[in-house]
């Protein structure tokens, strides 16, 4: 049976504001040269390109191969959500569970769709890095090209930061487990971000986007799932004192 538990209250301005923030800001860097700054870090064209377009670390490891654990995680997250409904041992965390499973599959479901729609570009595919595409922000029109772009939002940084729903996950059960999983979310999103950057894979936007997105899918998953279903359970009296 599925264990009663008291939500935590949601600061609005913690949980919304910063993205908000963060949003605000990414609007006023589109009139910056900033992704482009950064990327000519991680270029050299005296050896090639950018300096890690060929590195096995990035390539094998931090993409291939983590992309892999995450999608693992994913399938016994699914299997323990099934298994909620046989397994009593399990049962007490089915909505846990299903709140996990619901944030990673809106995680990294939603990328593919919104890089067909924006054709941004990829810095590698850019002109002014050995390429033969033109340049374009993300609020700017798209030039003529033969080959649109699939570029934004950050696809690999998902894989990181869709583990937010951990941190969701745990919020209520475990508050310290919780936030464990969220400097876990946050680092493994920003080092599978920087790892695309020094590939010419993604401008530094494309990944914070991709941040903002995925923590409020997390939110909004939390939120229908455990938050609302918990304090709709709760008497009047304990619900306002949580």
């Amino acid at each position: 049976m599925q264990a009663s538990v008291s939500p935590r209250p949601i600061n609005p301005w913690l949980y919304l504001g910063i993205p908000f923030i963060t949003v605000v800001t990414l609007v006023l860097l589109e009139w910056t040269s900033l992704d482009m700054d950064l990327a000519n870090l991680f270029y050299e064209p005296t050896a090639g390109g950018f300096i890690g377009r060929h590195s096995y670390l990035l390539e094998n490891i931090l993409h291939d191969r983590v992309k892999q654990g995450v999608i693992l995680f994913g399938l016994l997250a699914l299997t323990g959500f099934a298994l909620s409904f046989f397994w009593n041992r399990v049962a007490g965390w089915r909505r846990e569970l299903g709140c996990l499973v619901l944030a990673l599959a809106l995680s990294t479901a939603f990328v593919t769709p919104l890089k067909k729609v924006t054709q941004v570009q990829c810095p590698w595919s850019l002109t002014q890095f050995g390429g033969k595409e033109t340049y374009s922000k993300l609020l700017e029109a798209r030039p003529a090209t033969d080959k649109p772009g699939l570029c934004w939002p950050g696809g690999h940084a998902a894989t990181g930061f869709c583990l937010f729903g951990l941190f969701f996950m745990l919020r209520d059960r475990k508050p310290r487990l919780a936030r464990v999983a969220l400097a876990v979310a946050f680092v493994a999103g920003s080092v599978l971000s920087i790892g695309r950057m020094m590939q010419g894979a993604h401008f530094l936007s494309h990944n914070v986007w991709t941040a903002v997105f995925c923590w409020l899918i997390g939110l909004g998953s939390y939120y229908l799932i455990l938050y609302r279903h918990a304090t709709t359970k709760l008497p009047a009296v304990e619900r306002s004192a949580a």
